[in-house]
């Protein structure tokens, strides 16, 4: 495994590497967005790398458009990418032809068909089971499609499938531009960020972020922990945490992320008060509690307002921030307050120079959206386990397989 601090952006070749014009290039993208009853429900995904597929077609190459798309046991209409392709055709203003395969002769014949500057997407590639396998029929039946692989899917780059790594080992290999900016924003915040580094991380769970936990320690100067998963630590430093959700077979990993900090000379910030209610339900009634005086029967479901005002002042004094996780439960007001209020400060001080902001994750870009931020943090993923996996330091086999050896 290469070490984070190797593991830089010039070492990954990009398309400033490669001459597109006239050659067929298969695009990985990422066109597993949210569709229901045939209608893409949020482009988000399309519309971050629509410039990264146009820029391509505008130096006269062929685009040939590669995705998965669900979760499909064989092919099932349910999951075609056929809705997905006139979305993207929709975003970026020009025809993309759909071809209701990604191998065999239906697909040779469209792309033979192609002239320079067209765009096509090929349908959903998990149709096959050669996909997930990496197999190397299925590679090299893809590959008869291109003369360059252009991997732009950082989401999918934690999995070694044949469209995100496969491909990269039998064509010219170069990451495209969405892939290129994240990898970009990353290396601001783990490889060479600008000091004090702080690190949110949220969640229901310490278990999923076991890993993240002890990676982050080794790099932050801050570690704040919010989500159902600060109940664990609360419950560490001998709290009451009533019917809150936490995971109290863990409460000794807690303490033993804590005790590790200490010696680290790394600041764990915990909530110091918490909003408390007897039901789990929207505007349910709800009260504000110091830490120390949860009862038996609250669930802790936000952060207070000091523990808003105490990670807000954290914000103030970091030049860099990290955030996997919301606070709460942002999903239902008044639970969302301490997620938004936190948000807020941060696209403040990120507007006003004073923070690079890197967030990222499923949970963390909806309540980002709650809060109306997404777009005035320096950069928020929309990837969810590659973003964790990078986070944890581990090495991406659709990243790797594009660095200059």
């Amino acid at each position: 495994m290469h070490k984070q601090n190797e593991r830089t952006m010039s070492a990954v070749r990009t398309l400033d590497h490669a001459d597109v014009k006239g050659k067929r290039v298969l695009v990985r993208a990422d066109l597993n967005v949210p569709v229901e009853n045939g209608v893409v429900t949020d482009a988000t995904r399309i519309e971050r790398m629509a410039h990264a597929i146009t820029e391509i077609a505008d130096k006269g190459a062929k685009v040939i458009l590669l995705s998965h798309f669900g979760r499909p046991k064989g092919r099932d209409q349910k999951n075609s990418l056929k809705p997905v392709a006139a979305e993207v055709a929709h975003i970026i203003k020009r025809p993309v032809k759909f071809v209701d395969d990604c191998i065999g002769d239906g697909a040779e014949r469209a792309v033979a068909a192609m002239k320079n500057g067209d765009i096509i997407c090929l349908e959903n590639t998990r149709f096959h089971p050669g996909e997930e396998k990496n197999d190397p029929v299925f590679v090299a039946a893809l590959a008869k499609l291109g003369d360059i692989f252009v991997n732009d899917a950082f989401s999918v780059s934690h999995r070694a499938h044949a469209s995100t790594e496969g491909l990269a080992h039998v064509l010219p290999a170069y990451a495209g531009r969405t892939l290129q900016a994240e990898l970009e924003a990353f290396e601001k915040v783990l490889h060479k960020p600008a000091r004090p580094l702080t690190a949110i991380v949220g969640g229901a769970k310490i278990s999923t972020k076991l890993d993240l936990l002890g990676h982050l320690l080794k790099k932050v100067d801050v570690l704040v922990i919010g989500g159902a998963m600060a109940n664990t630590f609360l419950m560490a430093l001998g709290k009451n945490v009533g019917r809150s959700l936490a995971e109290r077979d863990l409460v000794d990993t807690a303490q033993m992320i804590m005790d590790e900090a200490k010696t680290a000379k790394r600041e764990i910030v915990l909530p110091v008060d918490a909003v408390v209610a007897q039901k789990f339900e929207a505007l349910a009634p709800s009260r504000v509690v110091d830490v120390d005086h949860v009862g038996e029967n609250d669930m802790i479901l936000d952060i207070g307002p000091r523990s808003v005002e105490q990670v807000v002042s954290v914000l103030a004094r970091s030049k860099t921030l990290v955030w996997n996780g919301p606070f709460g439960a942002f999903e239902m007001e008044p639970f969302d307050t301490g997620t938004v209020e936190v948000a807020e400060a941060a696209a403040e001080l990120t507007a006003a120079g004073k923070l690079v902001s890197v967030a990222g994750g499923g949970d963390t870009v909806a309540a980002l959206n709650v809060a109306g931020v997404t777009d005035r943090l320096t950069y928020v993923s929309t990837a969810g386990g590659a973003f964790l996996e990078w986070l944890e330091g581990k090495a991406l086999p659709g990243v790797e397989v594009l660095r200059n050896k």
